[in-house]
Order: structure tokens, then C-alpha cells, then sequence
């Protein structure tokens, strides 16, 4: 495809999604308490962000490594029964 047809394509869609998040962005802003900011989700979050506006290399390749477990170790169990969505490495605990 084109520029012009992804465009015409894709626009609509990823407008909403830039969209949401400037809304998720607000919503901390405007929060009750400012008690997140070093949550490992905010920080990889921020980064990622970050990462968007970087012209060099694949983007979702950058970002996907920025919100992963970089572990390659096999665990003997299970730690845990859910996903968290970004890594936070030994911290990784939701207050």
C-alpha cells in the first residue's frame, strides 16, 4: 500500500487509539492521589511512549522489548495467574 492508502485506511482507527490514551494520560493527571509515578506499568508506559516519536529502527519491535520480560529462564510453577503488561522486574506488585 501507499502512504496515501494506509492513511485512508488506518487513520480513523489509530486517531481513537491516540485518542485514549491522551485520555488515560489525563486521568492520572487529574488523579486523587499522584501515588503511580514509579509503578513499573507508568514507567515502561512512558517509555514506550517515548519510543513512538524515535525515526530510527522498527517501533513495535523497540516497544514490545521495552514491555517484556527480558527472563529467558524457565520457571519450575506458575508465579502468578495474570499478566501485568509490562515488565518490573523482582517489583512487580500491584498496589
Amino acid at each position: 500500500m501507499t502512504e496515501r492508502e494506509l492513511v485512508e485506511e488506518y487513520f480513523i482507527e489509530n486517531r481513537t487509539k491516540v485518542l485514549d490514551i491522551a485520555a488515560f494520560l489525563d486521568r492520572l493527571d487529574r488523579a486523587r492521589e499522584m501515588d503511580a509515578e514509579d509503578d513499573f506499568r507508568v514507567v515502561a508506559f512512558r517509555k514506550a511512549l517515548q519510543a513512538l516519536c524515535i525515526h530510527e529502527g522498527p517501533r513495535v519491535q523497540t516497544i514490545q522489548m521495552i514491555l517484556s520480560d527480558p527472563n529467558t529462564d524457565l520457571l519450575e510453577q506458575l508465579d502468578r495467574k495474570s499478566a501485568f503488561g509490562a515488565y518490573g522486574g523482582n517489583s512487580q506488585e500491584v498496589r
